[in-house]
């Protein structure tokens, strides 16, 4: 199989697949006007178009109908990711996708790992962010491990507050199992996010939210993860979550190796506009713009955008251009889960999409096969 475009470094190529992998990237000076992508690796998603990684009733189903659903958005790796809830009801929506990945190889290749965020989140209003106060609480390793034999050990990312008591200890342990520790939801001093660097967290979690409307200009705890270079961080790039200033002057100091885009989507993202009421998170809005919120309309409730949109947002909106924005979007998640994805090259895993010049995704091409058309 041939495909013929322009990469995000404006070269004009024919990529041919053998099978699940790269055989070959070869210039042309003929091919058509459409850009020949690495589908998108979103580490953080919620839910979009209406499905719930969340929902109460979450069924194989609806797991393999996400899935699709972001394919014709461009993402062809997921992290579902599980939010602060009681602790039966994140084993057995854990324990859903699983079975959902056992049914379906292209559903498996696309789940390569799941994301809990939270229950160890802070209390506080504006780190708790829209969890749910009533269940959040202190790491417990033996609830940890109770996911991962719901899960089959695809917990491979754990977001938490490190200023909750123990955090150092679980911290560790996760680290030493090969888990990534990301930091997030979190009112800490830059003591303890230092000892939770020092114990083996790795990630910071939609760096910039999930904090206080006013903070403390210095120190706080944005700045010391902005200057930790242990630490990768993840940005939700919606238009919405960070103002484009914001937003560039972040990126500059973490620097393009240390960091990554995510959609951060929820079940109403992709929906039209208008007010709704979901099981998880009650009564939310859904404005003209996309902006996903609280009742109020200032708590943002999660990203109404997909990733492709958000690597979009950069492109248009910030100095980012589109190979670095892929970059961020693709290889350096990719990095971050071991998977070799996100790149198109010779021996790469065979996942491609191909859009307009405007990044409307016409084809997606998954471990080889061809799943989408527009």
């Amino acid at each position: 199989m041939t495909i013929d475009g322009r990469l995000a470094d404006g070269r004009h190529v024919r990529v041919e697949l053998d099978g699940p992998r790269i055989a070959a990237v070869r210039e042309t000076r003929d091919a058509p006007d459409v850009l020949i992508l690495p589908g998108l690796v979103d580490l953080q998603v919620n839910g979009y178009g209406g499905y719930d990684f969340n929902a109460a009733g979450l069924s194989t189903g609806d797991v393999a109908d996400l899935v699709r659903e972001l394919r014709r958005r461009g993402t062809t790796t997921l992290c579902p990711t599980i939010i602060t809830a009681p602790e039966d009801k994140i084993t057995r929506n854990l324990a859903v996708i699983a079975a959902a990945r056992a049914a379906d190889p292209l559903v498996a290749h696309a789940i390569p790992a799941l994301h809990v965020e939270g229950p160890y989140l802070a209390p506080e209003d504006g780190p708790r962010g829209a969890h749910d106060a009533g269940h959040l609480r202190d790491p417990d390793l033996a609830e940890f491990g109770r996911w991962q034999e719901a899960s089959g050990g695809l917990v491979k990312i754990v977001t938490l507050a490190p200023e909750r008591a123990g955090a150092a200890g679980y911290i560790a342990e996760l680290a030493r199992q090969g888990v990534i520790v990301s930091i997030g939801h979190t009112a800490a001093e830059p003591a303890a996010i230092e000892a939770a660097v020092r114990a083996g967290a790795r990630l910071s979690t939609h760096l910039g939210n999930g904090a206080h409307a006013m903070i403390r200009r210095h120190p706080n705890y944005i700045w010391a993860q902005l200057a930790e270079d242990r630490l990768t961080a993840s940005f939700i790039a919606d238009g919405h979550h960070l103002p484009a200033d914001t937003f560039t002057a972040m990126l500059r100091a973490k620097g393009i190796g240390r960091a990554v885009l995510v959609s951060d989507s929820v079940a109403l993202a992709g929906c039209a506009p208008g007010d709704y009421t979901t099981p998880v998170g009650g009564r939310i809005t859904v404005g003209e713009d996309g902006r996903v919120t609280l009742p109020g309309g200032e708590l943002l409730a999660g990203s109404g955008s997909s990733l492709i949109e958000c690597v979009g947002w950069a492109v248009t909106r910030t100095e980012v251009d589109l190979g670095t924005a892929v970059t961020l979007a693709a290889a350096n998640p990719a990095r971050l889960l071991g998977t070799g994805r996100g790149r198109i090259e010779p021996g790469a895993p065979a996942d491609l999409i191909v859009t307009t010049p405007g990044l409307s995704v016409l084809h997606t091409y998954v471990n080889g096969v061809h799943v989408h058309t527009t």
